[in-house]
């Protein structure tokens, strides 16, 4: 017999559909697990301590489950609290549990997974040269930590495996690879870890790999020795082996090796087949595993300043035709009028233009003939109120730019908003984003046992 992994959904908070929940509970599932968060959103939520999904979401996703999985005996695990894994956002998403803990009566053991990384430690790394560059990015540098509002490390499944061990019944964790989410149970039940990590990385996105896919419902893995099963539980979806190959390269720059902290999913002989109407098997899936070193992902955010932006759309087909004239020469005004009011090293401003170029930018390879735009101003600055400032400038020069052929005399832009300027508040970005050499990988993880209820 073999092991049945119910996934909740994509992301906790998405939701999912009620049907499908109370068939995987009749299946009575080993496990339940849902990932948390993503670095999707952009690294806002991480620098500002919010998470990208609403609390009324959350605890909703949450006060189905739980308390079905606390009654069961069915472990429950919730990897990357509050979307992003640092302390605001385990705290945020521990109050939520603690809150349906009381409504509903339950009492159970809570692992709670920290995953913020202490800057002094991670100094320490660096000195030793146990930090490396994730991709086309210069070295981490001792200054670089010194900035960072928030640091998290991307755990793999062997904190998992102990919070398991140390009798929780719900785990909270930080920061984490979406897979160690559903592999820590069936490797602890000895599992073949290619199946185990293959499988992992199918279903943390919940039913994106049934047709039709959605993030927001739940999928059941069945695990047996030497090969596993995937079905939707909603009698909407079903499963093929072109919708299951094709989420094994969700995210990934290589079709067959795909990177853990645990080591390396080789997916060169894996098979997919149509086991019944709605079902699909997978096989031939191997792992190797990470020879005496392992690499944490690291995560960190600086703020880069405060944002205010400007959304307007212009129908005039003249202006829309000298569109990148016209966006030239409001910079250059507004530069001109505040020049001896900001530094100009101390904002940055641009023009989003969609309808043209506003997704790909530079990079879009076709010449659209658009006959309207939106145009989003957008002005980055060391202050909220330089922020304002520019913008409003840049808004009012485009307002009345007088640009060659223009026939009204009225404003060339129409605002969708009013107030017309949208204060954005602090804006972050990612300024770490490597690899941290570890010989433990639960070294930068820290677990506590909390008694709930």
């Amino acid at each position: 017999m073999g092991l049945k992994i119910l996934s909740l959904s994509g992301i906790l908070g998405y939701g999912y559909a009620e049907v499908s929940l109370e068939n995987g509970l009749k299946e009575d599932p080993d496990v339940i697990g849902v990932d948390a968060g993503s670095t999707d959103p952009g690294p806002y939520y991480l620098g500002a301590g919010v998470s990208f999904t609403s609390r009324a979401g959350v605890k909703r996703d949450l006060e189905l489950a739980l308390p079905e999985a606390v009654k069961r005996g069915i472990p429950f695990i919730i990897g990357t609290a509050g979307g992003s894994g640092g302390e605001p956002h385990i705290e945020w998403n521990r109050r939520i549990i603690e809150e349906i803990a009381k409504e509903k009566g339950l009492r159970f053991r809570m692992a709670v997974i920290h995953s913020e990384i202490d800057k002094e430690y991670l100094k320490e790394k660096i000195r030793r040269g146990e930090v490396k560059p994730l991709g086309p990015i210069k070295e981490l540098e001792e200054r670089d930590v010194d900035e960072a509002v928030r640091i998290v490390g991307q755990m793999g499944s062997t904190p998992y495996m102990e919070a398991l061990r140390g009798g929780a019944e719900v785990i909270l964790a930080g920061r984490s690879c979406d897979t160690a989410i559903f592999a820590a149970l069936p490797l602890m039940k000895g599992y073949d870890p290619g199946l185990v990590w293959h499988m992992a990385k199918i279903i943390e996105c919940g039913a994106m790999c049934a047709t039709p896919g959605s993030a927001a419902d739940c999928i059941m893995a069945y695990l047996e020795r030497d090969y596993f099963l995937l079905r939707p539980l909603n009698p909407i979806r079903k499963c093929v082996p072109v919708s299951v190959a094709a989420h094994t390269l969700y995210e990934q720059p290589d079709p067959y090796y795909i990177y853990e902290p645990d080591g390396m999913m080789d997916l060169s002989q894996s098979k997919f087949e149509q086991y019944d109407e709605r079902t699909v098997k997978v096989s031939g899936s191997k792992f190797v595993p990470a020879s005496g070193i392992w690499r944490i992902k690291l995560e960190g955010v600086k703020m880069s300043g405060y944002r205010t932006i400007s959304i307007a759309g212009v129908r005039d087909p003249i202006m829309i035709s000298k569109i990148e004239e016209v966006t030239k020469a409001v910079e250059e005004i507004t530069r001109e009028d505040l020049k001896n009011k900001f530094p100009p090293g101390d904002y940055r401003l641009h023009f989003r233009i969609y309808g043209k170029n506003g997704v790909m930018g530079e990079m879009e390879p076709l010449d659209a003939k658009a006959h309207e735009l939106c145009i989003i101003i957008e002005a980055i600055a060391k202050t909220k109120e330089m922020a304002d400032a520019v913008c409003a400038v840049a808004r009012s020069t485009m307002l009345h730019y007088h640009y060659e052929g223009r026939k009204a005399t009225a404003g060339n832009l129409a605002f969708p908003y009013s107030p017309s300027d949208i204060s954005m508040g602090p804006t972050y970005a990612f300024n770490i984003y490597h690899l941290m050499e570890v010989r433990d990988p639960n070294e930068p993880f820290r677990i506590e046992y909390v008694d709930v209820g």
